[in-house]
């Protein structure tokens, strides 16, 4: 599948990787795409993610997806069903940290072990499934980075609700990219 992406949605693959290793984590999440996608300048994703907004906010979704990294890779929306059941995830999260310090449910760490290449997690594989189905669907021949930027809009969890938090959804990059009234990435 990588012979269809893209440099730019290659180079977000890599700052991918790069983030989980500087991370110290195991494996590439969701997350770590997101901070790729970020990075990244003079693409059709970042003209997404400028037209929407998210210019200069880099530094408040790194703080969000940390928040929930700290909370064990659960959403705000997950929050809320267990909050629903009574159950304070807040709370739980203070008792654990208390006993075992901070960052103790941050998923992915691997204290003192360093794999050469960390491996991609399920839900990252899925986002790269879900960018070849959505340039499919846009019968666009390469995979790039806008691609990806779509899928993480279009599957439920963290790095979408940190984007819809800021103004990034599916609809409004398919609006900025495919059409719809607004400005289109060339």
């Amino acid at each position: 599948m990588f012979e269809r992406f893209t440099k730019d949605a290659r180079a977000v693959v890599e700052g991918a990787v790069e983030h989980c290793a500087r991370a110290g984590e195991g494996r590439v999440e969701e997350a770590h795409m997101l901070l790729a996608l970020l990075d990244r300048e003079g693409s059709r994703g970042s003209f997404a993610l400028a037209s929407l907004g998210l210019t200069g906010r880099r530094d408040s979704v790194a703080r969000q997806l940390a928040e929930a990294r700290r909370r064990g890779g659960l959403s705000r929306a997950d929050a809320d069903a267990l909050s629903g059941l009574g159950i304070d995830l807040s709370e739980i999260v203070s008792r654990i940290e208390e006993a075992h310090g901070v960052g103790a449910l941050e998923s992915g760490r691997r204290p003192g072990r360093r794999s050469r290449r960390p491996g991609f997690a399920p839900g990252s594989k899925d986002v790269l499934t879900q960018s070849l189905r959505i340039a499919l669907a846009h019968q666009d021949r390469h995979i790039g980075d806008e691609h990806l930027l779509m899928a993480l809009t279009s599957r439920p969890g963290v790095p979408a609700e940190v984007l819809a938090d800021h103004g990034v959804t599916y609809a409004g990059v398919a609006r900025v990219l495919y059409g719809g009234g607004e400005a289109k990435a060339g």
